[in-house]
């Protein structure tokens, strides 16, 4: 079972990782920003629109946020101002930031029900199996983002976990440990 400091160390990760993809996505134009490259949700602001949605469809489960207002497949297009997409990645990355820190060891084994769409039935699961999926599919879709912007020409910087987050100060490391990575 994952712990709830793995929780805040994704969140704070998930948080990093899309302020360096935003600022690198800032640099580009809109025609580029918007371009089909390919990818499983087409351009890297319909891959972001994407992970909004997923982010947002999850923690409405988690910690009964409002749904989004539109279904999966019109993900890539649930926000088509570039500014107000980064403004609530900003908020939503706050808000799944707090969650996780307020996760307990019980709360994680818990379990979690509801009623899917895309499968269109009831599921049950224990929440740390659920948490696990909706980290992992910030990661794959933000690779996918990644490999959008870096074919653009735009630069992200680092994306290794231990290098891109302050583990001492997430209270993660000993000050001895964090040293010698």
């Amino acid at each position: 079972m994952i712990s709830t400091d793995w929780c805040r160390m994704m969140a704070a990760y998930n948080s990093e990782m899309n302020r360096r993809l935003y600022a690198a996505a800032d640099g580009l134009d809109a025609s580029a920003r918007e371009a089909d490259g390919g990818a499983f949700w087409g351009s890297i602001q319909g891959t972001f629109c994407h992970l909004l949605w997923g982010d947002t469809t999850w923690m409405s489960r988690f910690d009964a946020w409002e749904k989004p207002a539109v279904g999966m497949k019109q993900s890539p297009v649930m926000i088509t101002d570039w500014a107000e997409l980064k403004a609530r990645r900003q908020a939503a990355d706050a808000k799944i930031e707090a969650w996780a820190a307020r996760l307990t060891p019980e709360g994680l084994a818990a379990p979690l029900t509801w009623h899917s769409t895309i499968i269109a039935r009831d599921v049950s699961m224990p929440l740390w199996i659920a948490v696990g999926h909706f980290f992992n599919h910030q990661t794959h879709h933000r690779g996918q983002a990644h490999a959008l912007l870096t074919r653009a020409g735009a630069a992200t910087g680092d994306t290794d976990l231990p290098w891109v987050l302050d583990l001492q100060a997430l209270g993660l490391l000993s000050p001895n440990a964090a040293e010698n990575p």
